[in-house]
């Protein structure tokens, strides 16, 4: 089930998000030091981790899925946000070279429909990052946080599921080794957490980050409009025209 756009971006402007952003962010431009000219699309709630690229990628898009909500960014300049349904991305196939998804795969009820939507919209060459909190994390255990909502994932399991929906694992790290904490005195120690937990417990660490390639020699997954069709695109914005998305039918 998916969480409400409100609380997503609540937990974001408490100090334990903020650490939490700058730590998965940190992590996240580790997986990807160089988008430059590329079209990276982040699905789920992937607002936070998006800043960074902006200025270096050719094109950023933020889809939000509708029983999610939409939140309009960024704050400045055109908003770059769509409402859409999960399972029919309006854009074309072969569209984009990066997608990121956080917040996403642990709360869809339509995963396998999400996932093959992306293989879909991924270039040849495109990759897939996804943000998945870890099973066996204290972060999965405690709901004050969006990281305890959903379904974790070891990251074994994460990668039988990327498997299962005809993408490659490529690489793998962990990240946010800090406990869910509210003590400021922990919270300023972040750093020094992150450093020791990568070294010497990465199998603890909140989150997993899993990079993965399209299977390319696979079938083709079913297209969007083979599947019975749900909700429809709420409010696609200018700069997203130029991925030239698909006609719709009316409801």
């Amino acid at each position: 089930m998916w969480q409400d756009v409100i609380d997503l971006h609540g937990f974001y402007q408490t100090r334990t998000g903020q650490v939490a952003r700058h730590l998965i962010r940190h992590s996240v431009r580790q997986m990807w030091p160089d988008v430059q000219g590329q079209a990276l699309l982040g699905l789920g709630f992937a607002s936070p981790y998006l800043r960074q690229f902006r200025q270096e990628a050719e094109r950023v898009l933020a889809f939000m899925p509708a029983p999610q909500g939409v939140m309009h960014w960024p704050a400045e300049g055109p908003y770059v946000t769509s409402l859409v349904d999960e399972t029919e991305l309006p854009l074309q196939d072969y569209s984009v070279d990066r997608v990121l998804i956080v917040h996403g795969i642990e709360n869809s009820d339509y995963l396998k429909h999400m996932l093959s939507e992306v293989w879909r919209v991924l270039t040849g060459q495109g990759r897939l990052l996804v943000v998945v909190p870890n099973r066996r994390s204290i972060w999965a255990r405690l709901e004050r946080t969006p990281l305890g909502h959903g379904h974790p994932y070891s990251p074994t399991q994460l990668k039988r599921l990327l498997r299962d929906n005809l993408f490659v694992p490529q690489r793998h790290q962990h990240a946010l080794f800090i406990p869910p904490t509210r003590s400021q005195t922990l919270l300023r120690s972040a750093t020094a957490w992150e450093r020791a937990g990568q070294r010497w417990f990465p199998q603890i660490g909140g989150v997993n980050l899993i990079e993965a390639s399209k299977q390319l020699y696979a079938p083709t997954p079913l297209r969007a409009a083979e599947r019975s069709r749900r909700s429809v695109l709420v409010g696609v914005p200018q700069v997203a025209a130029t991925f030239a998305p698909a006609k719709r039918t009316s409801s």
